[in-house]
């Protein structure tokens, strides 16, 4: 009886590893918010699974999809070190706001449904209409420091609940004058030292705390993670290569619009 348990609870607590795993792994590469995601599903249904070890078993999944998937790219930036510094310049912005606002607990006050449905919205739209933006500029050739401290700014809004990170990139990159691929893997390389941060710093964190150790459910977070992370940007690049964002931009509009009617309902 409590071998079948045992089981029981092990498989409940995979499904949910692999929820919050699909939430991690598409709503980090996709133009849309994790959080707003995270907090619309929490409303009603609480994870008995999520902490800190497996936030950032989820994260280190992300990370080493990314790193797998563009491997021969950094490759050949660890050959040219000079794109490796500009997308290393566009991370220094977000570093001693983010520092401040969770230093402070400023963060936490901004963590409300009516603002990140607000967020959602305006830069849902804010993405409609920097993806008009004519294609004028080149990955290879036109992407300056100018052009990575220009992102960085943008992607320090990533900070405010339900803006989305790769949401506030790309758009960045399309106001350039990036094309829809072009600015999606400057989002994606941009999400590497992100991901290592946030990485380093839960480790950091864990290891303060002498109850958590490594388990089976840690792994399966990393190897769910991985997968759907990895498949996430494999299908989105291929995605805008013949699409617009439109799909991406009405889903989170909806969304956005679905969360604020929680709120003023």
């Amino acid at each position: 009886m409590h071998i079948c348990y045992a089981i029981a609870f092990l498989m409940l607590s995979s499904i949910e590893i692999l929820i919050l795993s699909l939430i991690q792994g598409i709503s980090e590469f996709l133009p849309v918010s994790s959080v707003a995601h995270l907090v619309l599903i929490s409303k009603y249904y609480e994870f008995n699974n999520q902490n800190l070890l497996i936030d950032i078993c989820l994260h280190l999944g992300s990370l080493i999809a990314i790193i797998f998937y563009f491997r021969k790219d950094l490759f050949h930036f660890a050959q040219n070190k000079n794109f490796l510094i500009k997308i290393l310049t566009a991370t220094i912005p977000i570093i001693p706001v983010g520092y401040i606002l969770y230093q402070t607990g400023l963060i936490n006050h901004l963590r409300s449904l009516e603002i990140i449905g607000w967020m959602s919205l305006v830069f849902g739209i804010l993405l409609y209409i920097s993806d008009r933006s004519k294609i004028l500029k080149k990955i290879n050739t036109d992407f300056t420091n100018k052009s990575a401290i220009f992102i960085g700014l943008f992607q320090v809004l990533a900070l405010i609940p339900g803006v989305s990170r790769s949401g506030i990139t790309i758009t960045a990159g399309r106001m350039l004058g990036f094309n829809r691929f072009d600015s999606a893997k400057i989002s994606f390389f941009l999400s590497i030292p992100t991901l290592a941060a946030a990485s380093i710093l839960g480790i950091h964190n864990i290891l303060k705390e002498e109850s958590t150790e490594l388990n089976f459910l840690a792994i399966i977070a990393v190897i769910f993670s991985f997968i759907v992370s990895y498949f996430t940007i494999a299908l989105f690049l291929n995605f805008i290569k013949k699409f617009s964002l439109n799909l991406f931009i009405i889903y989170r509009i909806a969304l956005s619009l679905i969360i604020l009617m929680v709120v003023y309902l």
